[in-house]
């Protein structure tokens, strides 16, 4: 499943990937960094009910609202998404685009070393 999230979405996502929170608990915990009211979030949350990211169900006072899709899944997408965008679905370009810029860390370089490692070892 396939789900294309705004910048938004995706603050209100990470709340709900921490744990099931109501409305109130997300305003609160969104309030500080965002500025949301309490309506904006309500709004927020209909929309990404409608595109199947998040459920709710009734509680004893007020509705909890889940995650309806993995966090990883919804990284995925949008790395995909984002590749595709922006260097025309070439992994190796954004690498070299990174290297040129000087953008990997050691412990980057290290990371990737292993996730290719892997992958080599898993095509034998």
């Amino acid at each position: 499943m396939k789900i294309n999230l705004s910048d938004s979405e995706w603050k209100l996502m990470n709340c709900l990937w921490q744990q099931p929170r109501t409305i109130t608990e997300l305003t609160s915990a969104l309030k500080p960094n965002t500025g949301w009211s309490k309506n904006t979030v309500i709004t927020m949350l209909s929309r990404l009910e409608a595109k199947g990211a998040v459920r709710h169900e009734e509680g004893l006072r007020a509705k909890q609202y889940f995650s309806a899709i993995d966090r990883r899944d919804a990284a995925r997408a949008e790395t995909e998404v984002f590749l595709s965008k922006v260097y025309g679905g070439s992994l190796g370009l954004m690498m070299s685009a990174m290297v040129e810029s000087r953008q990997l860390t050691e412990t980057d370089i290290a990371e990737l070393s292993a996730i290719l490692e892997k992958a080599g070892g898993e095509s034998t």
